[in-house]
C-alpha cells in the first residue's frame, strides 16, 4: 500500500484532502498566471553573447587605459601583476549617442542608434571567472548544476499567453558551454523546460524536429492523443495530484499542439526580403522577389534574432539567442576578434529592437544583452601561445544592457574603477539582476519559491536586491 493509499483509505479521507490541497496548490501549467503586483514587462528576450564580450571594447569606455597604454597597472591589483599583462587601450573608437549621450563603441554602431532606450549597467559582478560557473550563474543564479534556469522560473510564475507553443524556448547556432543545462527546468515540473532549437537549420521542420506524425492521419493522431489522455488522468486518479506526471501530459500536449503553429512562427522566409536582409538574415529558398544567397554561418545569430521576435509576436514568455557554438566571444588571443563577432551581432539587435519599437511590444518586452562575464583591461601574457592584443576573463566588473520593458532608456548605471577592472559604484550582482527582471515582470523574487528537498527554492537563492534606479 502507498501513502497515498493509506491517506486514502484512514481516517475518512481527511489525510488524503491536506495532501490533495497541497499538491494542487503546485499544480504545474502553462495557463497564464496572475503576477504578484502590477507589472511593467509581460515578456523577456535575453540575447546571449556567450564567451564573455569585452566591457572596455563596446560599452565601458576607458580614457585612463589609452593614457597608461602599454604599461603596468598603476595602484594596488594583484592580479595584473600575477598575469604581469600591460594596460591595453581599445582599439574600437567610442562615440556619444542619443539625446543621452551614451557612449557606445564602433562595434556596436547600429545598436547605438537605440542609445535613448537602452540601459548599460556598468557595475556587473558575479563569483566566479570560469565559463562553466559564469554561464551557469548568469542562467540559473547558481555556479553548479542542477538548478531551474531564469525562464523556467518565468513560466512557472506567469505560465504564458500561447498554448500552442511552449512557454520558454531557447535557440542557439550549436551549443554553448554548459549546454542544456542552461535552459532546464531542474527540479521544476517539466513543463517549465526550455525548448531548444538549432538556429544553424534553415527549414522548420530541422529546426523543430519531430513535429510531424509519421504514423496515420491527423483524425487517428487525435484518437491517440485522447487515449493517452484517459489512461493519464486514470494515473492521476489512482494516484493523486502529481505536479512532475502533470507537468509531463502538458509537455506531450503542447506538442501535439505545436503543429498548427511552430511551423509557421520559425519560419522566417515568410518575412519579406526587406526584412531578412535588415537583420542580415540568410534565407534557404529561391523567392520570386530575387535568388537568395547561398547559406552561412554568418545568419545563425540573426535568424534568432528574427524569430525571437516572431515568438513574442505569439506570445511566448522567454526566449533566449546564444551568439553560437561553444563560446565565440572569449576572445584570449586577439580582441581584434570582436570586430567580427560585432558585425554578425550589432546589426540583427538593432532590427529587433527597432520591430519591437515600431509594433509597440518594446514597451512590455525587456530585452537583455551580455555575456557570462567580462575581460580584463590588460593584455593576457601567461599560459597562452600566440597571443596578440588578447585579454583574460573577468567576473569583477563588466557591462549588461537591458532595453524596453519598464527600464529606464539612455542611461549608465553603474561604474567600474578608471581601468574598467572592478565594480566601485552601485555595485549590481547577478541575484540583483535576476531579483530586478522578475519585478519588472510583476513577480517578487522572495515569494517565487518552490519547494524541494527539505526547502524552498528560488532564482535569487537568499540573496538580490532590485535595482529600483533603473527602473521607469
Amino acid at each position: 500500500m502507498t501513502r497515498r493509499q493509506l491517506l486514502n483509505s484512514t481516517g475518512t479521507g481527511f489525510g488524503m484532502i491536506g495532501l490533495a490541497n497541497l499538491l494542487a496548490a503546485d499544480s504545474a501549467s502553462l495557463n497564464p498566471k496572475a503576477p504578484h503586483y502590477a507589472a511593467t514587462a509581460k515578456q523577456v528576450i535575453f540575447l546571449f553573447l556567450n564567451g564573455a564580450p569585452s566591457q572596455v571594447d563596446t560599452f565601458d569606455p576607458k580614457p585612463a587605459l589609452t593614457k597608461y597604454h602599454g604599461q603596468p597597472i598603476p595602484g594596488d591589483y594583484p592580479k595584473a601583476k600575477q598575469e604581469r599583462g600591460t594596460l591595453m587601450q581599445s582599439p574600437f573608437p567610442f562615440k556619444r549617442y542619443g539625446k543621452s549621450g551614451l557612449e557606445i563603441s564602433d562595434l556596436f554602431t547600429k545598436t547605438a542608434q537605440h542609445a535613448d532606450e537602452m540601459c548599460v549597467i556598468r557595475s556587473m559582478h558575479t563569483d566566479l571567472p570560469a565559463h562553466a560557473q559564469g554561464i551557469l550563474q548568469m542562467n540559473s543564479g547558481r555556479i553548479i548544476p542542477g538548478f531551474p534556469s531564469w525562464g523556467a522560473w518565468l513560466t512557472y510564475g506567469l505560465g504564458s499567453e500561447n498554448k500552442n507553443l511552449p512557454g520558454f524556448i531557447a535557440m542557439c547556432a550549436g551549443v554553448p558551454d554548459v549546454g542544456p543545462q542552461l535552459w532546464s527546468s531542474a527540479f521544476l515540473p517539466s513543463i517549465y523546460q526550455g525548448t531548444y532549437v538549432p538556429t544553424d537549420e534553415f527549414s522548420p521542420e530541422k529546426m523543430i524536429q519531430h513535429i510531424r506524425s509519421r504514423g496515420g492521419t491527423p483524425a487517428e493522431q487525435a484518437k491517440r492523443v485522447e487515449l493517452w489522455q484517459k489512461l493519464n488522468q486514470i494515473q492521476l486518479q489512482q494516484s493523486g495530484p502529481d505536479a512532475q506526471l502533470e507537468g509531463r501530459i502538458q509537455s506531450m500536449e503542447v506538442a501535439y499542439r505545436m503543429q498548427s503553429e511552430a511551423l509557421d512562427a520559425f519560419d522566417v522566409d515568410k518575412e519579406t526580403l526587406a526584412v531578412r536582409e535588415r537583420y542580415g538574415v540568410v534565407g534557404q529558398r529561391d523567392s520570386t522577389e530575387m535568388k537568395i544567397k547561398s547559406a552561412t554561418r554568418d545568419g545563425d545569430f540573426a535568424r534568432g534574432c528574427l524569430v525571437a521576435r516572431r515568438l513574442i509576436e505569439r506570445g511566448v514568455r522567454a526566449v533566449q539567442v546564444y551568439f553560437g557554438n561553444d563560446k565565440p566571444w572569449d576572445s584570449h588571443h586577439d580582441i581584434l576578434v570582436h570586430r567580427k563577432l560585432a558585425q554578425q551581432a550589432d546589426q540583427p539587435i538593432a532590427a529587433l529592437i527597432s520591430d519591437l519599437k515600431a509594433s509597440g511590444l518594446l514597451k512590455e518586452t525587456l530585452i537583455i544583452i551580455g555575456g557570462e562575464f567580462g575581460r580584463r583591461p590588460w593584455t593576457e601574457v601567461a599560459g597562452r601561445i600566440n597571443v596578440q592584443n588578447g585579454r583574460n576573463h573577468n567576473n569583477e566588473g563588466f557591462t549588461t544592457v537591458l532595453v524596453g520593458g519598464g527600464v529606464k532608456g539612455g542611461m549608465a548605471y553603474g561604474a567600474t574603477d578608471d581601468f574598467g577592472y572592478q565594480s566601485v559604484e552601485k555595485k549590481v550582482h547577478v541575484h540583483d539582476l535576476h531579483a530586478t527582471v522578475l519585478h519588472l515582470m510583476g513577480l517578487e523574487h522572495t515569494r517565487l519559491t518552490y519547494p524541494y528537498s527539505g526547502r524552498d527554492f528560488r532564482l535569487t537563492d537568499v540573496a538580490g536586491n532590485i535595482v529600483h534606479d533603473i527602473i521607469a
